[in-house]
């Protein structure tokens, strides 16, 4: 009988468990295609995301107004005021957005009567002023800054507004005259729109507006503190004032309206 040395065994082991070891690292080496997993290097695609924000803006009205060569009339009303002449309103807002780029849509329509004073003249006393006034905004942006806690972007698009005034003159020369006009015009707005976490639930948010085009001017400023109720609804507090000067032949709306405004932010 053949006796194998110790040292000869050793060395034919470990070449035998080298061999298995080899033959198993080539088995975990080599690439296997999983269709389901994406590689580790490949970006995870950037998801859309949605929130709308319906608001109620207790604004008062302050300005001036004409309309087919009536003599001009001063709008001063407190939002107290004005809510016991409203008769309609609707004011929401909404954005979508996918990575840095952003689309914002506001809307803000309402239907009230008012007490206006005239100009001083003996040709009226007293004017009732029964207005309509729609605005809707749409605004393409795109993030300047944008990191886990602060959000900047610069956005801009078209304001379109739609105003139908009706006066009725009472007392003076003019007594019992009542005219109506109406008027849509297109502005283009720019200016930026910001968010600021202040903690993981309390943040400071705000959009401020410039521009002009059929009016001579327009502007439009709020800033609010937010509140994350849940993943999808955040309570909103702020103030916001908004301005336009429009005149076009008889037709005059240079007013302004600004208040609190509260409001319910919804995300999908």
């Amino acid at each position: 009988m053949r006796i194998i040395s110790p040292i000869a065994a050793a060395v034919a082991a470990f070449a035998a468990l080298a061999g298995v070891s080899n033959s198993r690292a080539a088995d975990i080496i080599t690439p296997v295609a999983y269709p389901d997993v994406a590689p580790a290097d490949q970006a995870t695609p950037t998801e859309w995301s949605f929130k709308a924000t319906p608001y109620f803006w207790m604004a008062g009205l302050s300005g001036d107004v004409a309309v087919f060569g009536a003599p001009p009339v001063t709008v001063d009303v407190s939002f107290s005021d004005a809510l016991g002449g409203l008769n309609f309103s609707f004011m929401g807002a909404a954005e979508a957005r996918y990575g840095p780029y952003s689309l914002t849509t506001d809307l803000f329509a309402i239907k009230t009567t008012l007490s206006a004073k005239p100009r001083p003249n003996r040709l009226l006393s007293k004017v009732d002023l029964s207005s309509t006034t729609v605005e809707a905004t749409v605004l393409a942006g795109y993030a300047l800054v944008d990191s886990e806690r602060v959000t900047l972007d610069l956005v801009a698009g078209p304001r379109v507004w739609h105003v139908r005034d009706k006066l009725r003159f009472i007392g003076g020369r003019l007594n019992g005259l009542s005219v109506t006009d109406e008027a849509t015009w297109i502005d283009a707005m720019g200016g930026v729109k910001a968010k600021v976490d202040l903690t993981p639930n309390l943040y400071l948010t705000g959009i401020g507006l410039a521009g002009a085009g059929m009016s001579n001017f327009g502007w439009d400023a709020t800033a609010a503190v937010g509140y994350e109720i849940s993943d999808r609804f955040s309570a909103l507090a702020g103030y916001r004032a908004m301005g336009v000067d429009y005149k076009s032949g008889s037709f005059e709306f240079d007013t302004t309206f600004q208040g609190p405004i509260l409001g319910l932010e919804i995300r999908f």
